[in-house]
């Protein structure tokens, strides 16, 4: 126990190099062609997927290594993700250079004069269009978080093995993650806000399904892997809409904003869906989550009355 502190202390830390990871999103938007922004952000996403699907495959491999290390048991799996974090930083020592922003920025119309940078609350209460597009992101991922938690718990109350919940998640981050350069591409062809709904089509009936057939653990696995195509599409559109809401400059504020409203509306959504299900089981949390979809339908539909921000002057 004289050490929990200190795990606490490292899981918190290692939470702090997540968030700045999922920016790695952005950059691949700076030096980007408008028509193929979403697409080239979208890859980005899409790698998580090589992560995400190997990481939990490593426990058995991570012991083996931890007792070669000496390590105590169940900690092994850690040297794989120091290797990991040490090649990361490797990629972004050598990989980004020039970095994508100062090269954009250098490529300016420079008979244009830029303002200066903003504060991402200041660009938030003076742009709609910032405003929306962080919105969306938020709200699609508070949603995809409240279901997404609370669902081992559902499983395993009603008697699924950890099997069947490992599976069922695998199932939904699969849903996340991998179909998202499909999103990307239908985000640069038919537009973003298109894009957005399809999305909120997705999770709207992924909790349909979780508040109707709760009971089946297969309606629950397509309400999952909904859950997850869901979020993806409105990330993706999300956030190719927030990197182009504003000028060069203002980016990287306007970026880090979204992120921490993104995930300060996740740790809610989550902490919030504890009680919720306790209260009203998991088919009514199914059916109140439907009110953060119905927020972000009637914003999409009240955005897309506003015209369009011209393009920042790009020199050729």
């Amino acid at each position: 126990m004289s050490v929990f502190p200190l795990l606490l202390l490292g899981l918190m830390l290692l939470g702090a190099g997540s968030a700045v990871n999922l920016q790695a999103r952005f950059a691949a938007t700076d030096l980007a062609r408008p028509g193929t922004r979403a697409r080239d952000l979208s890859i980005v996403v899409w790698s998580t997927t090589i992560g995400a699907v190997l990481g939990p495959n490593l426990f058995g491999p991570g012991e083996a290594v931890g007792a070669v290390l000496g390590l105590p048991p169940l900690t092994g799996a850690f040297a794989f993700s120091v290797a990991a974090q040490l090649g990361a930083a490797l990629v972004y020592l050598t990989g980004l250079r020039p970095d994508p922003l100062l090269a954009a920025m250098s490529m300016r119309d420079l008979s244009v004069k830029a303002p200066r940078p903003r504060s991402g609350s200041l660009i938030l209460r003076s742009n709609p269009r910032a405003r929306y597009a962080v919105a969306a992101v938020a709200l699609s991922h508070a949603t995809m978080v409240a279901l997404m938690s609370m669902t081992p718990v559902h499983l395993r109350e009603h008697g699924a093995s950890l099997v069947i919940v490992g599976f069922t998640i695998s199932l939904h981050i699969a849903g996340m993650y991998a179909l998202s350069p499909i999103f990307g591409c239908l985000a640069d062809k038919a537009g973003r806000l298109p894009v957005v709904l399809v999305g909120q089509a997705m999770l709207l009936a992924s909790l349909l399904i979780a508040g109707v057939a709760a009971d089946s653990r297969t309606a629950v696995t397509i309400s999952l892997v909904l859950l997850g195509l869901g979020w993806s599409a409105s990330v993706v559109a999300g956030s190719a809409m927030v990197a182009e809401s504003v000028h060069i400059q203002d980016r990287p504020a306007i970026q880090g904003i979204s992120d921490l409203s993104m995930n300060a509306a996740g740790a809610v959504g989550g902490a919030l869906a504890g009680p919720v299900l306790a209260s009203v089981g998991y088919s009514g949390l199914g059916f109140l989550a439907m009110t953060l979809v119905a927020v972000v339908v009637i914003w999409t539909a009240l955005h897309a009355r506003r015209p369009s921000a011209p393009a920042q002057p790009v020199r050729s």
